[in-house]
């Protein structure tokens, strides 16, 4: 992606961008930033970076990634001119070797304080931001160029998940982190995971084994794809050549410290060699992996996610066969919004 068209689709971005010429003065800025800032977009062209986010500290760093040409991270800065201290991460990087882009992300004004594994995660959330755009923008010209309807479906489908992916991870940086809670059907969930299963390079043979009687539930429909898909690929690049996705309904199930007459139970079963013996008593921590190239934050995020609806994640393993199933507390009153969206095939 050239630099016009670059610059054309960050004018649309929710995040705080702009580009800074060799001495810090800003020569473009979009309007996500301006209004952040409470600046005008072209009074904004030609201050001094320093003058912008009336940080000294940020400029010094945007010295510093200038003359070492690397991208720069700057966490917590505090913007004095937004009149409440909004609080900001503010990464630089270097666009060519006279010039920097700064991008802006807004921080939840009055969070409590992070756990470990939400301060790694805001982490991760920032730094897959850059490369989901660009892959965001590639998928949309490959989209417009192709002229074959199932490759140009295939393109679709990656610019969904980017901004599926990049709307996880805005969550997590900006003020909207609570789960965006809607009526869900897990089964339409299920056969969404499918599609993507089905997009990989190798994928494996997928099974279903649905409850029919399955009713919908209160949740946050990408966000428990999301922990689908985690168990998905886990599986998979631990070497199981079948899937299977099963759905029930349980009854008499504690779920953490309560006991609840119904419960949604979602398994991923897989076919894999099983869990390593040593990661069993801490899978799901941040930063544990059974991979060399693994990062260790799928299970942990996944574990969160089940957390913040109410659930919990729960796994059992033996070589050919490892299944891990969220578990979803069923309100009383749900017991009768049967939905007919459940089916069983292999």
């Amino acid at each position: 992606m050239n630099e016009q068209h670059f610059l054309g689709w960050a004018e649309q971005m929710s995040t705080g961008l702009a580009v800074v010429d060799g001495r810090l003065r800003v020569e473009w800025i979009n309007p996500a930033l301006a209004e952040l800032l409470g600046l005008g977009l072209r009074h904004a062209l030609g201050l001094p970076l320093a003058g912008l986010l009336q940080d000294a500290g940020v400029a010094e760093q945007a010295v510093r990634s200038l003359a070492e040409q690397r991208s720069v991270q700057c966490r917590d800065v505090v913007l004095p001119g937004t009149g409440h201290g909004q609080r900001v991460d503010v990464a630089l990087q270097p666009l060519d070797p006279g010039r920097l882009l700064v991008e802006v992300h807004a921080l939840a004004e009055s969070a409590p304080a992070a756990s470990p594994l939400s301060a790694t995660l805001r982490g991760f959330a920032h730094e897959v931001k850059n490369p989901l755009a660009g892959l965001r923008g590639a998928a949309q010209l490959l989209q417009r160029r192709l002229d074959d309807v199932d490759m140009q479906a295939l393109a679709g489908m990656v610019i969904a998940e980017a901004d599926r992916l990049a709307a996880l991870a805005n969550r997590l940086l900006r003020h909207d982190g609570a789960p965006q809670l809607g009526a869900v059907n897990l089964h339409q969930l299920l056969e969404r995971l499918s599609e993507l299963i089905q997009s990989e390079a190798s994928p494996p043979r997928l099974r279903h084994d649905y409850d029919p009687s399955l009713p919908d539930m209160h949740g946050d429909a990408d966000r428990l794809l999301q922990v689908m898909l985690n168990l998905a690929r886990n599986a998979i690049e631990a070497g199981a050549t079948t899937l299977t996705l099963r759905s029930r309904v349980e009854h008499g199930v504690r779920v953490g410290e309560r006991m609840f007459r119904s419960a949604l139970r979602l398994d991923v079963i897989d076919d894999g060699p099983g869990v390593p013996a040593a990661l069993r008593d801490t899978l799901f921590e941040p930063l544990v992996s059974g991979r060399a190239d693994g990062t260790g934050l799928g299970l942990a995020l996944s574990r969160e996610i089940a957390h913040e609806h109410g659930g919990e994640l729960r796994y059992a393993s033996r070589p050919g066969e490892t299944v891990f199933s969220l578990y979803l507390p069923l309100p009383p009153r749900a017991g009768a919004a049967i939905t007919p969206a459940g089916h069983a095939h292999g």
